[in-house]
Protein backbone atom coordinates (compact mmCIF):
# COMPACT_ATOMS: atom_id res chain seq x y z
CA UNK A 1 0.00 0.00 0.00
CA UNK A 2 2.94 2.30 0.63
CA UNK A 3 4.22 2.00 -2.88
CA UNK A 4 0.78 2.69 -4.33
CA UNK A 5 0.50 6.07 -2.59
CA UNK A 6 4.03 7.04 -3.61
CA UNK A 7 3.47 5.92 -7.20
CA UNK A 8 0.14 7.69 -7.55
CA UNK A 9 1.48 10.89 -6.01
CA UNK A 10 4.56 10.85 -8.22
CA UNK A 11 2.52 10.21 -11.34
CA UNK A 12 -0.06 12.88 -10.58
CA UNK A 13 2.53 15.52 -9.64
CA UNK A 14 4.64 14.56 -12.64
CA UNK A 15 1.66 14.99 -14.92
CA UNK A 16 1.13 18.51 -13.59
CA UNK A 17 4.83 19.23 -14.06
CA UNK A 18 4.72 18.10 -17.69
CA UNK A 19 1.66 20.22 -18.40
CA UNK A 20 3.18 23.34 -16.84
CA UNK A 21 6.65 22.81 -18.32
CA UNK A 22 5.18 22.52 -21.81
CA UNK A 23 3.98 26.11 -21.44
CA UNK A 24 6.96 27.53 -19.50
CA UNK A 25 10.20 25.56 -19.10
CA UNK A 26 11.32 27.80 -16.24
CA UNK A 27 8.84 26.19 -13.87
CA UNK A 28 10.54 22.80 -13.99
CA UNK A 29 12.59 23.23 -10.81
CA UNK A 30 9.60 24.44 -8.80
CA UNK A 31 7.43 21.65 -10.15
CA UNK A 32 9.87 18.88 -9.26
CA UNK A 33 9.38 19.48 -5.51
CA UNK A 34 6.00 17.67 -5.26
CA UNK A 35 7.32 14.82 -7.39
CA UNK A 36 10.21 14.27 -4.99
CA UNK A 37 8.01 14.64 -1.92
CA UNK A 38 5.62 11.99 -3.20
CA UNK A 39 8.41 9.46 -3.69
CA UNK A 40 9.50 9.66 -0.06
CA UNK A 41 6.43 7.69 1.04
CA UNK A 42 7.93 4.38 0.01
CA UNK A 43 11.03 5.03 2.13
CA UNK A 44 8.85 5.42 5.22
CA UNK A 45 7.46 1.96 4.60
CA UNK A 46 10.95 0.55 4.25
CA UNK A 47 11.93 2.01 7.61
CA UNK A 48 8.91 0.48 9.32
CA UNK A 49 9.46 -2.90 7.67
CA UNK A 50 13.03 -3.00 9.03
CA UNK A 51 11.69 -2.29 12.52
CA UNK A 52 9.07 -5.02 12.16
CA UNK A 53 11.59 -7.54 10.83
CA UNK A 54 13.84 -6.98 13.83
CA UNK A 55 11.10 -8.43 16.06
CA UNK A 56 10.17 -11.41 13.88
CA UNK A 57 13.18 -13.60 14.70
CA UNK A 58 12.14 -14.28 18.29
CA UNK A 59 11.23 -17.82 19.35
CA UNK A 60 8.23 -16.40 21.25
CA UNK A 61 6.65 -14.81 18.17
CA UNK A 62 2.94 -15.56 18.33
CA UNK A 63 -0.45 -14.36 17.20
CA UNK A 64 -0.32 -11.24 19.33
CA UNK A 65 2.93 -10.10 17.76
CA UNK A 66 1.67 -10.95 14.30
CA UNK A 67 -1.48 -8.88 14.68
CA UNK A 68 0.51 -6.11 16.32
CA UNK A 69 2.86 -5.92 13.35
CA UNK A 70 -0.01 -6.20 10.88
CA UNK A 71 -1.81 -3.28 12.51
CA UNK A 72 1.40 -1.23 12.59
CA UNK A 73 1.90 -1.84 8.88
CA UNK A 74 -1.71 -1.00 8.06
CA UNK A 75 -1.58 2.17 10.14
CA UNK A 76 1.55 3.34 8.36
CA UNK A 77 0.35 2.15 4.96
CA UNK A 78 -3.02 3.88 5.02
CA UNK A 79 -1.43 7.13 6.20
CA UNK A 80 1.20 6.94 3.46
CA UNK A 81 -1.42 6.21 0.82
CA UNK A 82 -3.60 9.13 1.87
CA UNK A 83 -0.62 11.44 2.04
CA UNK A 84 0.65 10.28 -1.37
CA UNK A 85 -2.70 10.99 -3.00
CA UNK A 86 -2.81 14.39 -1.31
CA UNK A 87 0.68 15.33 -2.48
CA UNK A 88 -0.15 14.20 -6.02
CA UNK A 89 -3.34 16.22 -6.29
CA UNK A 90 -1.89 19.30 -4.59
CA UNK A 91 1.34 18.98 -6.58
CA UNK A 92 -0.49 18.94 -9.88
CA UNK A 93 -2.55 21.97 -8.89
CA UNK A 94 0.54 23.69 -7.50
CA UNK A 95 2.39 23.66 -10.78
CA UNK A 96 -0.63 24.91 -12.68
CA UNK A 97 -1.25 27.72 -10.16
CA UNK A 98 2.41 28.79 -10.03
CA UNK A 99 2.44 28.90 -13.81
CA UNK A 100 -0.35 31.49 -13.72
CA UNK A 101 0.75 33.36 -10.59
CA UNK A 102 4.26 32.81 -9.23
CA UNK A 103 3.47 34.37 -5.85
CA UNK A 104 1.44 31.26 -4.91
CA UNK A 105 4.53 29.06 -4.71
CA UNK A 106 5.33 29.57 -1.00
CA UNK A 107 1.79 28.92 0.20
CA UNK A 108 1.48 25.86 -2.03
CA UNK A 109 4.69 24.37 -0.65
CA UNK A 110 3.31 24.94 2.85
CA UNK A 111 0.29 22.80 1.95
CA UNK A 112 2.65 20.09 0.71
CA UNK A 113 4.53 20.20 4.01
CA UNK A 114 1.31 19.72 5.95
CA UNK A 115 0.41 16.71 3.85
CA UNK A 116 3.91 15.36 4.48
CA UNK A 117 3.15 15.61 8.20
CA UNK A 118 0.30 13.13 7.70
CA UNK A 119 2.81 10.60 6.42
CA UNK A 120 5.15 11.20 9.35
CA UNK A 121 2.29 10.74 11.82
CA UNK A 122 1.49 7.38 10.25
CA UNK A 123 5.13 6.31 10.41
CA UNK A 124 5.49 7.35 14.05
CA UNK A 125 2.26 5.60 15.06
CA UNK A 126 3.33 2.47 13.21
CA UNK A 127 6.72 2.51 14.94
CA UNK A 128 5.09 2.87 18.35
CA UNK A 129 2.64 0.06 17.61
CA UNK A 130 5.37 -2.26 16.32
CA UNK A 131 7.53 -1.85 19.42
CA UNK A 132 4.86 -2.22 22.12
CA UNK A 133 5.20 -5.34 24.21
Amino acid sequence: MLGIGAAYGTAQAGLGLCRAASQDAGITIKGIIPVAMAGVRAIYGLVLSIIILSGVGNAEYGEYNGFKHLSAGLCCGVAQFASGVTVGVVGESLTQAVLLRGSLFASSVLILIFSEALALYGLICGMIMAQQT
